[in-house]
């Protein structure tokens, strides 16, 4: 293979896993909707986060004893990473960001969050002791300014230790979340990113069944009831907001992700996940005709400029 093959062939591959990366951002962003008119409801986060992950748990099971049973099988050199990956990588970054949101405005508990790109880059530079080009610090740097106007966070700007604590706890598990998903699928031993979506969200689905103690009895919510969609929308019943959020805000999201994940690196896909943020607050423009400011506007665009910038320079 000639230089000028191999070097078309992975920027192939680069486009197909950031085409990936962004897909699924859109369904976690989409997401974020749903689970808001949920949570209004009256659903408490951890029942939710257990049926997100359960439910998930379970579809991916079936899909995979069906089509790929061999997957089913956990080798010995890798059960503890699984059990890592579906415990902090999924289970603490939902779980971290509710706590955050509950003690301090939203906006600011998602731009600590999605620091992660900025641990993962540091855990190339000084982990893998790989090479970092100051202009991927500088593009990160102009995402995290964009994000923050677009979040908007100077107004009702509040000060919580625990909630700050609990923010960057879990940009540290979405951090995880990139680098033990990458290295499931592109080490010695590659799983596919069917089982190994199914692997993390059966070790989420552990967690919440250890901690905190069992609530699944409260699952009868979801019967009879319904809920308007973000909290001014139409009025849907939550068993339907509910299969949403498990299939199309979980299943296919997460499958997108960890598939990418084989295409493009931690790093490339972590950045590329910033977007996550500016583009639930343009679907919140368009379905709940939430009106961007100017500020937002530019936010958005320094945003874009940066994850640019990040990503040419890797």
């Amino acid at each position: 293979m000639t230089l000028q093959t191999s070097a078309a062939h992975d920027a192939r591959r680069t486009t197909i896993g950031y085409a990936l990366i962004l897909t699924g951002t859109v369904f976690f962003a989409l997401n974020g909707t749903v689970v808001k008119s949920i949570l209004l409801s009256g659903v408490p986060a951890t029942t939710l986060s257990e049926t997100r992950a359960f439910g998930a748990f379970v579809i991916l099971f079936a899909i995979v004893a069906i089509t790929k049973p061999q997957a089913l099988r956990i080798r010995k050199d890798e059960w503890k990473l699984l059990l890592a990956y579906g415990v902090i990588g999924v289970s603490m970054t939902q779980f971290l960001y509710f706590v955050a949101i509950e003690r301090m405005p939203i906006g600011i508990a998602l731009i600590i969050e999605f620091t992660a790109p900025i641990w993962v880059v540091l855990w190339v530079r000084f982990g893998r002791r790989q090479a970092v080009r100051g202009t991927v610090w500088v593009g990160l740097l102009l995402a995290v300014i964009g994000l923050a106007l677009v979040a908007q966070v100077w107004q009702g700007f509040t000060f919580d230790g625990l909630g700050v604590a609990a923010a960057f706890g879990a940009a540290f598990a979405l951090a995880l979340f990139f680098i033990l998903g990458e290295h499931q699928r592109r080490g010695d031993h590659p799983r596919d990113a069917l089982s190994l979506t199914m692997w993390g969200m059966g070790g989420a689905t552990l967690f919440w069944l250890v901690v905190p103690p069992w609530s699944f009895e409260s699952w009868s919510m979801y019967a009879g009831e319904s809920a308007p969609l973000a909290g001014v929308g139409p009025q849907l019943p939550l068993w339907l907001l509910t299969a949403w959020m498990v299939v199309m805000g979980t299943v296919v999201p997460f499958v997108l992700a960890m598939t990418a994940l084989g295409y493009v690196t931690a790093a490339q896909a972590s950045i590329i996940g910033m977007t996550e943020p500016l583009i639930a607050s343009i679907i919140a423009w368009i379905v709940l005709a939430e009106v961007l400011t100017p500020v937002q506007l530019a936010g958005g665009a320094i945003v874009l400029a940066g994850v640019y910038l990040a990503e040419r320079s890797r």
